[in-house]
This record gives structure tokens, sequence and C-alpha cells, in this order.
């Protein structure tokens, strides 16, 4: 009787190397790698102390900000680097085929409310936890200007929510993208007004591998000093 052929076993995958603060921007990476099941490798870039200006870091991201992956398996079998985490995601997502759905009208949905995040929620919320937590200047314009734009924002995520479980359809990177923000603006804007939303934070937040992701770094973080203020604030061109 004829032997089968021996097929060659399938290299199990290279760890994906993870450069990371524990920080919304960076939840979206680490919550995605653990609900793919991804193997990574945590790299990380204490943006305190100025690690995301390193020159072997500004190869990686020339924009100087985490996060950025580097994929040791990328397209062809060759290593490749991405930065921004919105580019992340999606790479990702087509890499693995999972939470970015590749039937058009459906990608088209999860676009929408992923690059919503990365132009809207993103910024103004990160604006509004500037002035109202880091700025040396009591600056009420500001102020209300930023937090005016997060309750807007929340708004509209709330009568999206309403009715469905997830922004896209299914549970996908749109939602990873956001869940982060959400949670960081909550420390100044309450969630009452918006039950739809707060339902959403609870049903993400429940997920076991959003805990491992969020929970990634977390003893990283500290009190930011005056050194660190200087290092984060008032950056200019290099």
């Amino acid at each position: 009787m004829k032997k089968a052929p021996h097929k060659p076993s399938k290299k199990p995958a290279r760890p994906i190397a993870l450069y990371y603060w524990p920080t919304p921007n960076g939840y979206k990476i680490s919550i995605f790698l653990e609900e793919a099941g991804l193997p990574y490798v945590l790299k990380p870039v204490d943006i305190g102390k100025g690690d995301q200006f390193a020159p072997e870091f500004l190869k990686i991201s020339p924009n100087n900000r985490m996060p950025a992956i580097v994929d040791p398996d990328g397209p062809g079998g060759k290593p490749i680097s991405v930065f921004e985490s919105g580019a992340i995601l999606q790479y990702l997502g087509r890499k693995t085929g999972k939470f970015y759905p590749q039937a058009e009208r459906a990608r088209v949905a999860v676009e929408e409310w992923l690059f919503w995040q990365v132009g809207g929620l993103g910024p103004m919320a990160g604006q509004a936890n500037h002035f109202l937590n880091y700025a040396q200047e009591d600056l009420p314009y500001p102020k209300k200007r930023y937090t005016d734009e997060v309750h807007r924002l929340f708004g509209v995520m709330n009568r999206r929510l309403a009715g469905r479980k997830y922004l896209a359809g299914a549970y996908s990177i749109a939602d990873m993208a956001c869940w982060g923000w959400v949670v960081s603006a909550t420390r100044y804007q309450s969630l009452d007004e918006f039950p739809h939303l707060a339902a959403w934070k609870t049903r993400i937040g429940a997920r076991p591998a959003v805990k491992r992701g969020y929970a990634l770094g977390q003893e990283l973080r500290k009190p930011i000093t005056a050194d660190e203020r200087k290092m984060l604030f008032g950056q200019r061109a290099r």
C-alpha cells in the first residue's frame, strides 16, 4: 500500500512585537491580539521618559507615537512594521480574517465607525482629558469646548447602539477602537444620560480577552512627574 505523501507541518506563528503603553490607543491593539489569540511580545514604550523618540522606534513609528507593531510573519513571509492604531487594527483584521468582515457592506460599516473614532472620539476625548487633568492653567473655554464635544459624541454612540449590541453589526475592530476611549472619558463624563452606550461599555468590558488586553501593562502607569510633563506636552519638531 502506498504511503500518503508527507505534508510538512505548518510553522507556528512567531510572536508579534507590540510597542505599547497602557493608554486608550494602546488598548485597541492589546485587546485585538488577545481576542484573536495571536502570540505577541510586549515592548513597553515609556512615553513619559521619551522612549518614543529613540531612533530605533522612529524607524517603526515615524510619528513618534505608540502603538506600533512588527509582525515577523508579514506579507510574503517577510517582516512588516505598522504604525497608527487604526491601520494596525485593519492589518491584523485582514491577516487573521477576524473582527473585520470581507463583505463590502459590512466592511464599510466597520470602517465608518473605526474612522469616526480615529478622527473624532479619540482626539476630542484626549483634548478634554488634557485640559481637565493636565493643563497647568485653568482654561474654562477649552474645558467646555471639548467636554461638550465628548457629550455630543456619546450621544451619537448612544443613538447608534439603541437596538443593537455592537457599533457595526457583529463585534468588530470598531468596538475595540472605541471602548478604551469611552472608559477613559467616563472619568469626567457620566453615562447616566446614555443607557445604550453604558450597556455596550459593560458588555464589551465583560469579555475575557478585553479584560486581559486592558490589564496589560497597568502596573507601568505611575503619577506623572514634572520632567515627564515636559516630555509629553509642548512637543515641537525635532
